[in-house]
């Protein structure tokens, strides 16, 4: 039996703010108690491509609590992009309100501040456009010939892909599609701030804090230091949430024309139209291989879209780069400028995409080598990334397929497609590869400690956020950890500006940088307590502080790559292996089983780690079932605005998912050994489920989501 006890990482300790959730006491954006507050409500255009001509503001600005309606007419004048497409970042300004031109439906064109939320509500519908409408770029077909080439770091090649398709026994050359998506987490978008004699406040719903303020700063023209923002709790954001959207401006905005603090929530329906979206990406594979599986070439095409003001572009190519050892290989990427909003990353953007059509081909590619898909992933392993030349810091992907193969008993799998049922379902496996960057940033932390009782209590601050992964609780047992002391005797506070500087949540660093900044700040106080204690026998922190004649200390530290971490590829790897039972006469079909084996580093707490790969898988699921937002073809909306037509995987559809994690700790990637885990969860899930859907027909599925009408039609 496992003996687990409440100090240090490694324990599958329950969530240290927990309680506080399930109580209600946990405080997100929009749920602070600001004195004077009043309410702000967006306006979306209603056309896709053109002018606005005219404004009537006169019957909403006469409704009882209406303080001011805001169009582009009197916005305040903001920061401007310098060229059309502007590569967006989590630090680009939002220009928001600043000419009558209309880019895309459900763009913001106004917005009314009233005393309370429902009046904003009533009066942002009062509010009268005339429009000079032009016809949108809305089709996908059509822009083609508009694609572009985005940088110079959009294409990438080594050897000659041309000649290693010409010396192969066996060549691919498949298209695979995967629909726009949109994020959806719990928590609305929202934000609570205020603007008081050029200083800024603001309760906001963001993943990165620093990154916020910046974008604030620059897009008001004021001084960075002059912005304050705080978000202690995150309900979800899975990459929408990364950068400040144009809400956070339009609430600012409001705040400094009335005069008072402002609430702005972004509504579930605007969630579709104004806090960005997955691309659209269209990806060619080709793939060469001698008879006995060995690749010979490999070529990744991917063409998307971005909106006509701003570039956003998803690296679908990267794993294609780096995961199997391809002597010829090509990578390139295409954009098309479109009357829809710019789309950002969305959880693993760009692995999670790409690894469906990488993850389907090679599963082709093995049935036409008649080879077993799990002996022709382990066949073109390397140790070294050949996007690069360098070595990876560890790479365990043979062993998470071989150990995945065993426990999920890949034996019983059908060599022959469409011959294994179970009365009139016809049932197959699948698996798939995955990999994820697995980056460590530089970060800084506080932690103070007191004296009290003979025993101490650490407080360890940074501008980090936890967006419901675990942060808190894991950095609660970093300092426990090296402190030596109980995690009941940790406080964590996070998602604030004012404490030291972290790269936020996002891309899968969190967890590695946030804790070695926490041991680094853990380690100086340390250091600072036996300098001050001098010559002294105490080891334990209570004792070095007695001994120093100290109540209270503070540290700060900070954590950075070194230059082998720099010298080094540094990934996590895993595998996937699904079971999909299929009805032989609908189509509709089941996920029965789920496997996931990662190879991740440490893993500083086994069940909020097992957490992230549950909702990653539940994520790649909703790739495989459901989830697509449509665009209508004659005005540019969105058909699917609403949970009641955009669908989501619910317990009903998801399997039961085993999660297996091999043992690990790379210590090139940091000192800690940790590497990321959520967004690996669910890179490449959605193909092993497309892989088990043609072992159970023999049908092949390239177009996600794999509906029941696809099953019957093909």
């Amino acid at each position: 039996m496992n003996s687990y006890t409440s100090k240090g990482t490694g324990n599958p300790i329950n969530r240290v703010e927990g309680k506080l959730k399930v109580t209600g006491m946990a405080k997100y954006a929009s749920e602070f108690n600001v004195k004077d507050l009043v309410y702000a409500q967006g306006i979306n255009s209603t056309i896709a491509k053109g002018r606005i001509t005219a404004v009537d503001t006169s019957e909403a600005e006469a409704q009882k609590g209406v303080l001011a309606v805001i169009t582009f007419k009197n916005a305040e004048k903001l920061a401007q992009y310098e060229k059309d497409l502007h590569p967006l970042s989590t630090t680009s300004i939002q220009p928001v309100l600043q000419s009558n031109e209309v880019h895309y439906y459900g763009e913001y064109v106004g917005m009314v501040v009233a005393e309370t939320f429902e009046q904003a509500q009533y009066a942002a519908r009062l509010v009268k456009y005339t429009y000079d409408e032009s016809k949108p770029d809305i089709d996908f077909q059509a822009s083609k010939p508009k694609a572009y080439k985005p940088t110079e770091q959009s294409d990438y090649s080594r050897g000659d892909v041309a000649s290693g398709l010409a010396e192969a026994d066996v060549t691919l050359d498949e298209t695979y599609v995967t629909p726009i998506e949109h994020h959806h987490p719990m928590e609305l978008h929202a934000l609570i701030g205020s603007w008081n004699n050029g200083n800024v406040q603001a309760y906001a719903s963001q993943q990165m804090i620093d990154n916020a303020a910046k974008t604030i700063a620059d897009t008001f023209k004021i001084d960075k230091k002059n912005v304050r923002v705080m978000s202690p709790y995150v309900g979800g954001g899975f990459g929408s949430k990364l950068a400040a959207k144009q809400h956070v401006i339009l609430a600012l905005m409001a705040s400094k024309a009335v005069g008072r603090p402002v609430q702005f929530t972004v509504t579930r329906t605007q969630m579709f139209t104004n806090t960005n979206l997955r691309q659209r990406n269209e990806q060619r594979i080709q793939i060469g291989a001698k008879k006995d599986g060995t690749l010979t070439a490999l070529s990744h095409d991917t063409l998307s879209h971005t909106s006509t003001y701003e570039q956003y572009q998803e690296s679908c190519g990267t794993v294609s780069k780096m995961l199997y050892k391809t002597p010829n290989n090509s990578v390139t990427h295409r954009l098309m400028p479109m009357n829809l909003q710019t789309p950002f990353a969305m959880r693993a953007p760009g692995e999670a995409t790409g690894s469906f059509a990488l993850e389907s081909a090679m599963d082709e590619m093995a049935y036409k080598l008649d080879m077993d898909p799990v002996e022709f992933r382990i066949k073109n392993d390397t140790q070294v990334d050949p996007s690069n030349d360098k070595p990876f810091s560890s790479r365990l992907l043979n062993e998470c397929l071989r150990l995945g193969a065993k426990e999920f008993g890949w034996e019983n799998r059908p060599k022959t497609p469409g011959t294994m049922s179970e009365g009139n379902w016809l049932v197959g496996y699948g698996v798939s590869g995955a990999s994820r960057r697995a980056p460590f940033m530089k970060t800084s932390a506080k932690v103070i400690l007191e004296l009290k009782d003979n025993k101490v209590y650490a407080t360890l601050q940074m501008d980090a956020t936890d967006i419901g992964t675990g942060s808190y609780t894991i950095l609660a047992q970093t300092v426990s950890e090296y402190l030596d002391i109980p995690v009941a005797q940790v406080d964590v506070e996070l998602g604030d500006s004012e404490y030291p500087v972290t790269p936020g949540s996002g891309g899968s660093w969190g967890a590695a940088s946030f804790a070695n900044g926490a041991r680094a700040a853990c380690e100086q106080a340390m250091k600072d307590l036996k300098v001050k204690a001098g010559a002294t026998d105490a080891t334990s922190t209570a004792a070095l502080m007695q001994a120093s004649n100290l109540n209270t200390l503070e540290a700060e530290g900070t954590a950075e790559p070194d230059e082998e971490y720099k010298a080094h590829s540094v990934f996590s790897f895993g595998a996937n292996f699904t079971e999909v039972w299929v009805d032989k006469d609908t189509g509709v079909f089941r996920i029965k089983r789920m496997l996931n084996v990662a190879s991740c580093g440490k893993i500083l707490n086994p069940k909020t780690a097992f957490g992230q790969i549950i909702g990653g898988c539940a994520m790649g699921a909703g790739m495989a079932i459901a989830e697509r937002t449509e665009v209508e073809p004659n005005y540019g909306n969105f058909i699917t605005r609403s949970f009641a037509d955009y669908h989501v995987p619910v317990n009903l559809d998801m399997a039961n998912i085993d999660v297996i994690y091999l043992p690990e700790e790379d210590k090139i990637a940091n000192k800690m050994g940790i590497k990321g885990i959520g967004e690996l969860g669910i890179t490449s899930v959605a193909a092993s489920i497309a892989n088990a859907v043609f072992n159970a027909t023999g049908k092949r599925m390239r177009e996600l989501p794999l509906t029941p009408e696809k099953m019957i039609l093909k």
